[in-house]
């Protein structure tokens, strides 16, 4: 596990090859570096589609917790009213010893 080249093949078009140690043509060069930008744009294509769900999942919970919290206050406004109105009729009431 701790050695990480990869096994030598006997195919020649499946052999890897290090740029850097090798001596490669210039058409070369310019073929591996087509290859490499085409594959960097297929998985940047799947990274853009995978951070937009991301981001509208994060969004998503943004509005849902941001209107929940309107949502309390709206009914804390009628809770403080209903305790208003309790409140005065136990001021208009009957008076008691008990109050």
């Amino acid at each position: 596990m701790a050695d990480k080249t990869p096994p030598k093949s006997d195919a020649p078009f499946a052999s890897r090859i290090d740029p850097t140690k090798e001596s490669l043509s210039r058409e070369q060069m310019h073929f591996i570096r087509q290859v490499e930008l085409s594959q960097w744009k297929k998985k940047t294509s799947k990274l853009r589609t995978r951070n937009v769900v991301t981001g509208l999942a994060i969004g998503a919970l943004v509005v849902g917790i941001y209107g929940y919290t309107f949502y309390s206050v709206s009914q804390e406004r009628i809770m403080d009213e209903i305790d208003e109105e309790a409140k005065q009729a136990r001021l208009q009431g009957p008076k008691s010893g008990a109050n």
